[in-house]
């Protein structure tokens, strides 16, 4: 069987419940004398980890401890690594420090869609189906309309989601930041929205003639929004996500400073809106982080020289319920589903009697210095967010503890 877990909603709801009601007395009594919100553990279905091959960015430890510590317990790992798993042998050699691993974070990795993800040549996707949580190619978009099409009915056939980093290379033009007001006035070159939503349009369209189940990263854009919530309309089998930082920053909120630079951009007010709107309506079906960590020398560059990339992990969470949450633009409830129950639903990931206790009164400045993840770039850093993480379990193992609680 190299298919998907068929996880429902209700089966995860009535574990989660269980589970709370076994909690002991002493636990109970210290949840309730505190006022603490008990949630499911989260599930971020895109995060780049970076071992093998970057591991002076992050490793699977680094990675699974700041996790854990933002209440992450399940977490799908991006295979723009080296080797890029393209192969059986090739993805044994991502499996390896991954099990070896005793941080206790779920840690599910991607199959690369084509070889070196260099989009040419379609990876071994049938030895690899039974150890990836799903294929992709993030980090690069697949130019050519045949081999998507190709690779789309390969992963239909093997019940296999394809997640798609859409990017149109030819309408880059040595791009880096939104194509906006911001770029314009301060005379960096842009990023055309184009660029997301044009391959967005061409995927559904391959995506209804080939039945595959198809996931798009990382959405910005209002057009891909609209395009995304049409597709559903006509019942394609889609699934999107976006970020924190899309939905709270736009590029009104740009500095000169490499923490505020990533693939796709920050982009206008009126995508953020769209994206918000997207997500009360059910369009967006969950948040992931893009946790895209690198090292300070090569986030030190400006919006221009800096690596594409931020770290989120652990402050998604607060910076989601600070801004939405508390600003009555998302329930409490509504940003549970997007961070717990809606990936594991669309994935397949079992809750693994997984939760992640928090203290929602707690106020405290953003400060990198503090991460557990060896990325400090956020465009969060100084904002004084509500929520802190108390403790996060997994399977009757605790994963994180806060030392001052």
């Amino acid at each position: 069987m190299t298919g998907k877990l068929i996880v429902t909603r209700a089966s995860l709801m009535e574990q989660f419940s269980s589970l709370c009601r076994n909690f002991d007395d002493d636990f109970k009594n210290f949840l309730l004398s505190n006022g603490y919100a008990v949630f499911p553990g989260f599930c971020d279905v895109h995060v780049h980890f970076r071992e093998p091959g970057f591991s002076y960015k992050e490793t699977v430890v680094s990675g699974s401890h700041a996790a854990a510590r933002g209440g992450y317990t399940a977490v799908c790992t991006m295979p723009n690594l080296n080797p890029v798993p393209d192969s059986r042998e090739h993805l044994d050699a991502v499996l390896a420090p991954i099990r070896s691993s005793d941080a206790g974070v779920n840690v599910l990795p991607y199959g690369a869609l084509t070889v070196g993800e260099a989009g040419e040549v379609p990876a071994d996707l049938d030895a690899m189906a039974p150890d990836v949580a799903a294929f992709s190619d993030d980090g690069r978009g697949v130019q050519s309309e045949s081999m998507m099409r190709a690779l789309m009915e390969k992963c239909a056939s093997l019940g296999k989601i394809l997640a798609a980093h859409c990017e149109d290379n030819s309408l880059l033009r040595g791009g880096y930041i939104h194509d906006g007001e911001y770029a314009r006035s301060h005379g960096h070159r842009g990023i055309s929205s184009e660029s997301e939503w044009g391959p967005i349009r061409r995927d559904l369209r391959l995506a209804k003639e080939t039945g595959c189940a198809y996931h798009i990263c990382h959405i910005s854009t209002k057009e891909s929004v609209a395009l995304i919530r049409a597709a559903k309309a006509e019942g394609v089998d889609v699934t999107c996500e976006t970020a924190p930082h899309y939905l709270i920053l736009d590029d009104g909120d740009l500095r000169e400073d490499g923490r505020f630079k990533m693939n796709p951009p920050l982009r206008s007010p009126e995508d953020r809106e769209a994206l918000l709107e997207g997500l009360r309506d059910g369009t967006i079906d969950m948040i992931a982080t893009d946790h895209a960590p690198h090292t300070v020398q090569e986030k030190s560059r400006g919006l221009e020289g800096s690596a594409f990339g931020v770290v989120g992990l652990e402050t998604a969470f607060p910076a989601l319920y600070t801004k939405l949450v508390k600003e009555r633009i998302c329930s409490l409830e509504k940003l549970i589903d997007l961070l717990a129950w809606n990936p594991r639903v669309c994935f397949g990931i079992p809750l693994d009697d997984a939760y992640t206790v928090w203290d929602l009164e707690k106020e405290a400045p953003v400060d990198p210095d503090t991460f557990l993840s060896m990325g400090r770039a956020t465009p969060f850093e100084g904002m004084v967010l509500a929520g802190e993480c108390v403790l996060t379990s997994r399977g009757g193992n605790v994963l994180y503890r806060n030392n001052e609680r």
